[in-house]
């Protein structure tokens, strides 16, 4: 019997990024707390929450459903600072000056975990990110279309930031969110694929 994929995760940007790969997949967001009170590691921190939100979904599922739960967190790092999603326009705004003629890295964490089998696999993938000089009205304006405020890093890539972006190193997609060679690898090691 197939089994089912269910992503852990309300995003539609990584909806849209399984969905261009050809996945099909049901979706059932989660309720958990994406904060870090340990001051973990990014890369520690974003596979934990991924982890943590694929488990929470699972839970809602019984063994004989056969199904694999796919959880993502992402997380900017910029001078060992994480940015996670401005709590405001104004929050906004400093992450982007904090990034301006910079470069920072984005960590995606990846989980799936697998009720039948009680199997947990998790990783992350790391990508750095060059952003060219921004000047203040640019900002204001980007932050204005409101597209900042549900983003790690208070940008997206594929959006009003793609003109900030001059170079990426690594995985384009893990900067929207979800590093599809690599959850392409975790699904073939789990025999979903």
């Amino acid at each position: 019997m197939t089994k089912r994929l269910i992503l852990a995760s309300g995003s539609p940007r990584r909806r849209e990024l399984l969905r261009n790969a050809g996945f099909t997949f049901e979706v059932v967001p989660p309720e958990v707390a994406e904060d870090n009170p340990g001051n973990e590691a990014p890369a520690m921190l974003v596979e934990r929450l991924a982890l943590d939100k694929a488990e929470a979904v699972a839970g809602r599922f019984h063994r004989q459903d056969n199904v694999v739960v796919l959880g993502a967190d992402t997380v900017v790092v910029v001078d060992s600072t994480l940015l996670g999603k401005p709590a405001s326009p104004a929050e906004a705004r400093q992450m982007l000056e904090r990034l301006s003629d910079r470069t920072h890295e984005v960590i995606t964490g990846v989980a799936l975990v697998e009720p039948e089998s009680a199997r947990r696999t998790v990783a992350h993938e790391t990508t750095r990110v060059f952003f060219r000089p921004l000047e203040p009205q640019e900002m204001e304006d980007y932050v204005a279309t409101g597209e900042p405020l549900d983003k790690a890093g208070a940008y997206a890539i594929q959006g009003g930031a793609s003109r900030f972006v001059t170079r990426v190193e690594g995985c384009y997609f893990n900067v929207m969110g979800l590093p599809m060679a690599l959850v392409d690898r975790l699904l073939r090691e789990c025999g979903m694929l």
